[in-house]
């Protein structure tokens, strides 16, 4: 993810490869980044955070401490934390950091191609500049929404950021019923591709609610009713809430640690 908002901010020109420098102990990985986007890397956290505006953490929630442990002073005033570490609170940056201003970001995986959703928040210390300087860089990527209250980051990393696999699922298994009825998996995974990408293209560019759309697909007694029946006995709809909600929960635990 973080080579993937990487990516976006060299392309935007938000800032140039000389601009950033990557803290990475693995040497294969320091000289991919180097090779592919012309950025200096380091063996040492600490050293890449050296000078830095803006100290982007992005490990996996049970590596942060590790990060916390290589920061044994805190940053400067000029500088602030950002980190799309899943589930770890504003609080626990802050405490981990050393440091009052830090910026917190949920994106999702589409972001390796432009097409993300990035909700992101901030501690009031962090100043206009950084703030603008977050919300270019995450446009880069997709669209962002920032919000004041933190709580909502929990609701976006069940939402947006696992939705993904959600969407995948259901596109395995449209293409696989496809298959079932007899089509090639060829045309199956075609059909299904540009049908869920239309309709969700139809539901952005006209604003109308889904189940509008949805009526306008169903005829009474018709072929459509009776799949929609099937996927309300199979409790389809229902099925989607306890998934996100189950995310949901996933995430307070995960910041709870």
């Amino acid at each position: 993810m973080a080579e993937a908002i990487l990516r976006g901010v060299l392309d935007g020109g938000v800032a140039t490869a000389g601009d950033v420098a990557i803290g990475e102990p693995r040497p294969e990985r320091r000289e991919y980044l180097t090779r592919e986007l012309g950025v200096a890397t380091v063996e040492r956290n600490l050293d890449a955070a050296d000078g830095a505006d803006l100290v982007v953490l992005s490990v996996k929630p049970q590596d942060l401490h590790v990060v916390f442990d290589e920061f044994e002073s805190e940053l400067s005033r000029d500088q602030a934390a950002l980190s799309i570490v899943a589930g770890a609170k504003l609080e626990t940056i802050r405490k981990g950091m050393k440091n009052d201003r830090v910026i917190r970001v949920m994106p999702n995986t589409p972001a390796q191609i432009g097409h993300g959703m990035t909700m992101w928040t901030c501690s009031e210390q962090v100043d206009q500049s950084k703030r603008d300087f977050t919300r270019s860089a995450l446009s880069t990527i997709g669209q962002e929404i920032f919000v004041e209250d933190e709580k909502y980051l929990d609701m976006a990393t069940a939402l947006s950021a696992s939705g993904p696999a959600y969407v995948f699922l259901f596109l395995e298994a449209l293409i696989d019923a496809g298959v079932y009825v007899g089509l090639p998996r060829d045309v199956a995974r075609t059909m299904t591709l540009q049908t869920v990408f239309g309709s969700t293209k139809l539901v952005m560019d006209t604003g109308r609610h889904p189940a509008d759309l949805k009526d306008m697909v169903v005829s009474p007694g018709g072929t459509t009713a009776e799949g929609l029946q099937a996927l309300e006995r199979a409790g389809v709809p229902a099925a989607l809430v306890e998934a996100v909600n189950a995310a949901y929960l996933k995430s307070i635990k995960l910041g709870q640690q």
